[in-house]
């Protein structure tokens, strides 16, 4: 059931990271050059120790090749403390000037142990309908 509401999906170690995008052409302006994606992350524990998603690191590519980065403290706002068999949802959008590209990441995480990890967020791609103005 997960794999059919999130396609895209790593595992690293203990901790699997889930993706999905939807196309919101309610805040895309294609005529102006702007084109916008949600996108719902879950961030699941599969471990036997809690694990604090500190900050995160975003490589964002348009379809002209441009590459953009993007690092942060946490995730819209928060640090979230994942307990062992939990997960976390949060749902972010990304603008871009072309009407296709792709997202990919890494989050640092410090497992209950105080042992730090770097989790593999899977590369998705960023692709306007056919059929978008």
């Amino acid at each position: 059931m997960l794999d059919s509401l999130f396609p895209f999906s790593a595992a690293t170690g203990p901790i699997t990271v889930r993706v999905s995008v939807s196309y919101l052409p309610e805040q895309s302006h294609p005529a102006l050059g702007r084109w916008f994606w949600a996108y719902h992350i879950r961030v699941e524990n599969h471990g036997a120790l809690s694990a604090q998603l500190l900050n995160r690191h975003w490589q964002i590519r348009d379809g002209d090749g441009q590459v953009s980065e993007v690092e942060g403290e946490g995730v819209i706002g928060e640090q979230p403390l994942i307990q062992p068999g939990g997960a976390f949802h949060y749902v972010s959008g990304c603008p871009l000037t072309t009407p296709g590209g792709s997202m990919v990441g890494s989050y640092m995480m410090e497992l209950g142990d105080g042992s730090q990890m770097l989790v593999a967020i899977p590369q998705f791609p960023l692709a306007a309908p056919a059929t978008a103005p």
